[in-house]
């Protein structure tokens, strides 16, 4: 059997994962976590043949979390399974080291797939990921701006972007203000922007981000 780690906040999500995984007849749900420290401990105390994340969890989770996974254990093949769009997040979490990217809206038959075809030792993208992929390669120094954001700074990008302040960001990273406040300033000078509105006014041209919740 294939023992797969799922890491997801959502008690409804992992429950829906394992009986996909339980219908597959090869693959079997080992253990679950909540959290990225619960992903960390997890990875380390035992052998997983994949994990399977949400990019979004509470504490370290996404970019950050799938870099420090690979860093400890570097053969343990990651599948992000996602509620953000593809032209969000897909190729940053290919290039921290997973080997595949999936939206949740995916269906079941298409996660089974995945899974099984990155512990064979392949990489799984769908068409549309795997053509940003391609055009961020192929554009070199001809990049949009927001591609020349580090990790963190995409994040707290997004962030600023669904309307959260600052305040709020260094709450929910566990950073300090003043972390946030500069990382924010980070942001600003790499895209030649003055101000948040001309942050939100190009996300939305680019179709960055998901709309805010209302």
């Amino acid at each position: 059997m294939i023992s797969i780690l799922i890491a997801d906040d959502h008690a409804i999500v992992r429950d829906g994962l394992k009986e996909i995984l339980a219908r597959s007849g090869d693959l079997t749900a080992g253990g679950e976590a909540r959290n990225g420290q619960e992903v960390l401990r997890l990875v380390r105390e035992a052998q997983w043949d994949l994990l399977l994340m949400d990019m979004s969890m509470p504490g370290r989770s996404g970019i950050d979390l799938i870099k420090q996974v690979k860093a400890e254990q570097p053969k343990l093949p990651i599948l992000v399974l996602s509620m953000h769009q593809e032209h969000e997040y897909a190729v940053r979490a290919i290039r921290a080291g997973a080997s595949g990217y999936l939206n949740k809206d995916s269906a079941a038959d298409l996660l089974v797939a995945a899974i099984r075809k990155i512990v064979a030792g392949g990489v799984f993208l769908s068409e549309s990921a795997a053509e940003l992929l391609a055009r961020e390669t192929l554009r070199g120094d001809d990049a949009p701006p927001h591609t020349q954001l580090s990790s963190r700074e995409f994040q707290i990008f997004g962030m600023i972007v669904q309307g959260k302040t600052v305040t709020d960001i260094a709450a929910e990273l566990s950073l300090s203000v003043k972390t946030v406040s500069t990382h924010k300033m980070r942001v600003l000078e790499k895209m030649n922007f003055t101000n948040q509105a001309e942050l939100v006014r190009y996300a939305l041209t680019h179709r960055l981000f998901d709309a805010p919740d209302d």
